[in-house]
C-alpha cells in the first residue's frame, strides 16, 4: 500500500466512524493535530473541528456512509479523489464531491480542500 492509498483509506475510516470513541481514534490516525478542512460548508482546524464536522454530516444524513468514487491520484505529498455519500439502505447517493489532500511527513493529512459536485436541491 502506498502512502497515498493509506491516507485515503484512513480518511474514509474517519468519515465513516459513528461512535465518539471510534471517531476520536480515526481522526487522530488520519489527521495531524492542526489539520485544516475547508469545503463550501465548513472551514475547521484541528481534531475537535474535524470530529464536529464529521458528526454533523452523520446527523444530517443518518444511515449513509462515505465511499470512494473512482480511483485516487497522487504525487509527492498531494492526493485527489472523488467520493459519494451513499445510503446503506437503498444505495442512493444524493451527495458527491472531490477532495484534494496534502500529507504531512508522517503520512497523516495536513489539509483538505473539498468540493461539492452534487448536493440535494442544487
Amino acid at each position: 500500500m502506498t502512502v497515498h492509498e493509506d491516507a485515503v483509506r484512513r480518511y474514509f475510516t474517519a468519515w465513516n466512524a459513528t461512535t465518539p470513541e471510534d471517531l476520536e481514534k480515526a481522526v487522530a490516525a488520519a489527521f495531524t493535530e492542526e489539520a485544516t478542512y475547508t469545503d463550501p460548508l465548513a472551514d475547521v482546524r484541528g481534531h475537535d473541528g474535524l470530529a464536529a464536522t464529521i458528526s454533523g454530516a452523520h446527523q444530517q444524513f443518518p444511515g449513509f456512509e462515505f465511499r470512494p468514487a473512482g480511483a485516487h491520484d497522487g504525487h509527492h505529498d498531494i492526493v485527489r479523489f472523488g467520493w459519494e455519500l451513499v445510503s446503506t439502505t437503498d444505495g442512493s447517493a444524493p451527495v458527491a464531491g472531490s477532495d484534494v489532500i496534502t500529507l504531512a511527513d508522517d503520512g497523516r493529512i495536513a489539509s483538505v480542500s473539498g468540493f461539492l459536485d452534487r448536493v440535494p436541491g442544487a
